[in-house]
């Protein structure tokens, strides 16, 4: 079984090239990741009791960025001290973050691989990182499963995606790629994109436990994102423990 869905895999690959580009396509991952980063820094310092003022607070940890594109987010989290395992279905993405992590010093395990596969071997982490991923699967419901069983009991799933609703539909496909292009038409499918809810019945549904949960705002006067208890009606990530 495999949750890859071969024509979303394929968008990325022609996109691989730009992942580093931060006026490219992947401009709004960029402009994102500040944000983003600080979510998950705290949700896995505040788990496992480490001091965020630590150079490297994340030592022993093990890591594992699924769908980790050019390693936006694995890099940030092995600076961070974190034995970190980037991994994606797409090899031309695996290629880029493997080039680009070798030019910046860092070692970063990197996988031309899936979720099935990983969990297949018994691989386990302390966290498992799924970001802007779960709307592109065949089956969401069933690749959570499988970050379940990736992760150590006592460990955190991380998943950030789209809300579906008129807004989401405004912003990340009439905004982002009819207007701005800051991505090609098409990248997006509005009817694959998972409310809060459906994404919370999931995570139950695999056995997890859901600790968190925040919009990511986008502020088009100051180019800026921002966290949000309330608006979660675009971009929104959900923090999930395992608990057994």
């Amino acid at each position: 079984m495999t949750s890859i869905d071969p024509a979303e895999i394929a968008k990325f690959e022609a996109m691989a090239a730009e992942w580093w580009d931060p006026k490219g396509k992947f401009r709004p991952l960029h402009l994102m990741n500040p944000v983003r980063l600080d979510y998950i820094a705290t949700q896995i310092a505040a788990e496992f009791g480490r001091d965020r003022r630590d150079l490297r607070p994340f030592e022993g940890l093990r890591i594992l960025d699924i769908g980790c594109g050019g390693g936006l987010v694995s890099e940030p989290m092995a600076r961070l001290g974190a034995d970190v395992v980037g991994a994606d279905a797409a090899e031309g993405n695996i290629a880029v973050a493997r080039l680009h992590a070798e030019q910046q010093g860092l070692a970063i395990d990197y996988r031309a691989t899936t979720a099935e596969a990983l969990a297949a071997a018994n691989e386990r982490f302390d966290a498992v990182l799924a970001l802007e991923i779960v709307e592109h699967v065949a089956d969401p419901a069933a690749f959570i499963a499988t970050c379940r069983d990736l992760v150590r009991p006592g460990g955190l799933v991380i998943l950030s995606t789209l809300n579906r609703t008129a807004r989401s539909f405004g912003a990340a496909i009439i905004g982002a790629e009819w207007i701005m292009r800051w991505l090609p038409r098409g990248t997006h499918d509005w009817n694959r994109f998972i409310t809060p809810d459906e994404l919370a019945g999931m995570v139950a549904g695999a056995g997890l436990s859901v600790a968190d949960r925040r919009g990511m705002v986008f502020n088009p006067l100051s180019f800026s994102w921002s966290l949000s208890d309330r608006d979660l009606s675009v971009n929104y990530i959900l923090t999930a423990g395992r608990n057994d």
